[in-house]
This record gives C-alpha cells, structure tokens and sequence, in this order.
C-alpha cells in the first residue's frame, strides 16, 4: 500500500465512524420514541379523508341553491362541515366547553363578533351555551382566503350580508 492510499483510508475512519455513530443515535432515538408516535401511520382508510375539489365544487353547487351546511366528516374527536350562506345573521351568541371552531372562508364574506361577557345564558345541550346579548365583543371582518380559529370558551356570532361559504373543522374533547 503506497502511502496516498494509507492516507485515503486513515482520513475515512474518522467519517464511517461519525456516520455509524450517526446512524446508531438515530436507532436509539427511534427505540425511545412513545409507542404511538412509532406507529403513527395511519392504519386503515378510516384515519383519513380526502374531500376533491370536484365533490366540493359539486357540494358548494347544491348548497348555493338551498343553503345550508353539510357534514364532510364527523367521529367522536373531530367534526367537519361545509357551510353555505346567504344574508343571515345569528339571533344569538353561542360558545362551546367542548370544541374549538377552525374556520376558513372559500368565498364571500361574513362577520363575526367574538368575546365579551354574555347577557341572559341558556343552556343549548351539554357544554352548549347561548345568549342573546354580550359586553365588550370584538367584530371581524372575514373575507375569500381568511383562517379564523376560535378557542372552546369564546363567545361568537356570525353575520352575513351578501353571502359566503367556508369549511368549518371542530376539534372536539367527548363529554
């Protein structure tokens, strides 16, 4: 062996060790993960959905001629809606002890008013609450392309002058 392969070979030691000690921490890392996140692949076509934009466009058609909401999905710890709506505004302010609202506008606009101290509450179902009025609430204008996320607990109420359509994804803590 001449002594610019001695050196060639003595230079890789150092990077095969690294990349073997390198993939040897990896190996442990993954031993020491939680069971659950090692097998966080979905297991069966019932841990996903997948919702085209040709049924959503079919299911915003219908929904522009009979507005409404459909339900896309619903299990026990996750909701899912597609909501249509034309000039409707909510008599009252609703909140929830058991979910979170992930909203996000498709078209149109519509306004929300969120927070303040609720006025006369009533009891809609477990942890569903109403009111016909509240203090100190904050308006929002939301329009094509907006995100909004309201946090279980947080008054809200929904206006619409015109028109608008949004998916409407509830996470949700079973009572």
């Amino acid at each position: 062996m001449t002594m610019m392969d001695r050196r060639t070979l003595l230079g890789a030691i150092p990077a095969a060790a690294v990349s073997g000690l390198a993939l040897a921490q990896m190996a442990a890392a993954q031993m020491a993960m939680p069971v659950a996140q090692q097998n966080a692949i979905p297991q069966t076509a019932g841990d996903f959905l997948v919702v085209s934009a040709e049924s959503l466009a079919e299911d915003i058609k219908a929904l522009m001629a009979a507005p409404g909401s459909k339900r896309l999905f619903q299990d026990k710890y996750f909701l899912y809606d597609l909501w249509v709506e034309k000039a409707k505004s909510a008599k009252e302010y609703e909140w929830h002890e058991h979910r979170d609202h992930i909203l996000v506008v498709l078209d149109g606009a519509t306004e929300y008013e969120l927070g303040g101290t609720p006025e006369g509450t009533h009891a809609n179902g477990p942890g569903e609450w109403l009111a016909p009025a509240t203090t100190g609430a904050k308006k929002v204008s939301l329009k094509k392309g907006d995100t909004l996320i309201i946090r279980r607990g947080t008054l809200h109420r929904r206006s619409t002058a015109d028109f608008v359509v949004f998916t409407l994804a509830a996470p949700v803590t079973p009572v």
